[in-house]
């Protein structure tokens, strides 16, 4: 596990306000009193943190509604037309093609991308913590750069961080509300963070089966090994060699579960598993909240998957 992973980037929530393109100041002054900061958010994890942080003082809305996959966004020339619009975008580059060709082609001075506001990493289908010391840092985006990182808290607390001070930015006259709710959702991530190292310090197993490779972060961050049966698109068909290595995988490993998620099919994890004689589980990557999700919001899911991980594993 790299340390300097563990430890908050101030610095790198200080660079948004100077680096990344946001509303001016002058912008924000434009609204009149007891208006609220029009923010259009890409797809869940970046709605709940726009929502968390922005509070009464901002309104926000998604481009990616309940149940739809996000990797799959198709926008509407509606949707398109109005991020010009928008008061402040969030987005994160490289998991949403239509949104990132969309938010470039409205040449919008207004949006910030979370993938900067922390450091991407590759990871394959397979990715280890200390087991296998798999660790490939790049610095913003880059060809195969994994951009699940809210599903690792310490990094999601990272990206709020970043959104707090751009936010502050935009608007100052309500600089410190944003960063209140900022250090209160850090504080909330944090105690997150301690329950997952905590709950997932000491189990029978390290290594989990799952179809869709979003949880690399996670894994590195609590030093366990994630096995994707597909590779980090969840709708991407598995070859016959790599479920054959998966059954080898599992037996050495002792593997009990092969994890899908609510959004996508369950129709690999269940052949998967039949043939290992594997059961089958729930992990959430927390792209979208649906009536399915086990959860109404970031925290309970994530407390869910927590509780999922450790039946899996084997918790002591």
């Amino acid at each position: 596990m790299n340390v300097s992973r563990l430890i908050p980037t101030t610095a790198v929530a200080g660079a948004v306000v100077l680096g990344l393109t946001a509303c001016s100041a002058s912008d924000a002054a434009d609204h009149k009193n007891g208006d609220k900061l029009n923010v259009v958010a890409s797809f869940y994890p970046m709605q709940f943190l726009a929502e968390q942080i922005g509070g009464k003082h901002v309104s926000v809305t998604t481009l990616t509604k309940p149940g739809v996959e996000p990797h799959d966004l198709e926008l509407t020339p509606r949707q398109i037309g109005g991020l010009g619009d928008a008061d402040y975008i969030l987005y994160l580059k490289g998991i949403q093609p239509a949104v990132d060709d969309a938010i470039k082609l409205s040449e919008s001075t207004h949006s910030v991308d979370a993938a900067k506001l922390t450091t991407l990493e590759d990871h394959g289908t397979e990715t280890g913590g200390d087991e296998h010391g798999h660790e490939h840092e790049h610095e913003g985006e880059g060809a195969g750069a994994d951009p699940h990182i809210w599903l690792d808290p310490v990094k999601y607390a990272e990206v709020a961080k970043g959104v707090g001070a751009s936010l502050e930015k935009t608007d100052p006259g309500h600089a410190a509300d944003y960063r209140k709710n900022t250090d209160a959702l850090v504080k909330r991530l944090d105690t997150l963070n301690t329950a997952y190292e905590t709950g997932l310090r000491n189990t029978a197993t390290k290594t989990f089966v799952t179809t869709h490779s979003a949880f690399g972060y996670l894994a590195e961050r609590y030093g366990l090994v994630q096995e994707g049966i597909a590779g980090i698109d969840p709708e991407a068909e598995p070859s016959p060699a790599r479920i054959q290595e998966i059954h080898t995988i599992a037996e050495k490993s002792k593997a009990t579960t092969v994890f899908f998620e609510t959004l996508a099919s369950d129709k690999t994890a269940k052949t998967v598993a039949a043939d290992t004689g594997l059961r089958t589980d729930v992990l959430d990557p927390l792209e979208g909240i649906t009536d399915k999700s086990k959860g109404d919001n970031y925290f309970e899911v994530m407390q869910s998957n927590l509780a999922a991980l450790q039946k899996a594993l084997g918790a002591k």
